[in-house]
């Protein structure tokens, strides 16, 4: 039975054509793609060009693991590298960046899931919530729009645009 999945997509490298790109070819790979309003807003944690940032939502019956190596390949074909796991977090600009925010209600800490970015950043909550405002956390038990109020008023800026 198909999980409804959910994935953040962001860039700051030619932002329009990369998030452009990784939009098609999701859409190739998986049937009835939603797609949240696209923010921009600056760089979080380096001084850098600002970032597009959108969710996408879709069903599948792929597990989490297939879903973040369609994500990684995506990514590397972009031109993206990602640093080994002994490597330092990576903080910089990114020409694509894919990450699955959500599978189901899946609670699983090995996996990531859900991903803490929901709750710790407002260019992943606010587009997730304008795209599933009633969608229930499934640590916290609260919809996004919920945790959204919470937060909108201390949010950096961010604006409303198109790809």
């Amino acid at each position: 039975m198909p999980i409804e999945i959910l994935a953040g997509l962001g860039s700051n490298v030619d932002p329009h054509r990369h998030l452009s790109d990784a939009i098609q070819a999701l859409r190739r790979r998986f049937v009835g793609i939603d797609v949240s309003p696209v923010y921009r807003n600056p760089a979080v944690g380096f001084a850098g060009d600002d970032f597009l940032n959108l969710v996408i939502r879709f069903r599948c019956d792929q597990p989490p693991r297939e879903i973040e190596r369609t994500f990684c390949a995506m990514e590397h074909a972009a031109g993206r590298q990602r640093p080994g796991p002994a490597a330092a977090p990576e903080t910089g600009s990114r020409t694509l960046d894919v990450d699955l925010l959500l599978y189901g209600s899946t609670v699983d800490p090995a996996l990531g899931l859900p991903r803490i970015d929901i709750l710790r950043y407002a260019f992943v909550l606010r587009p997730l919530t304008e795209l599933a405002p009633r969608l229930v956390h499934p640590l916290t038990g609260r919809t996004m729009a919920s945790h959204w109020r919470d937060v909108a008023a201390q949010s950096p800026p961010m604006r409303r645009t198109g790809l």
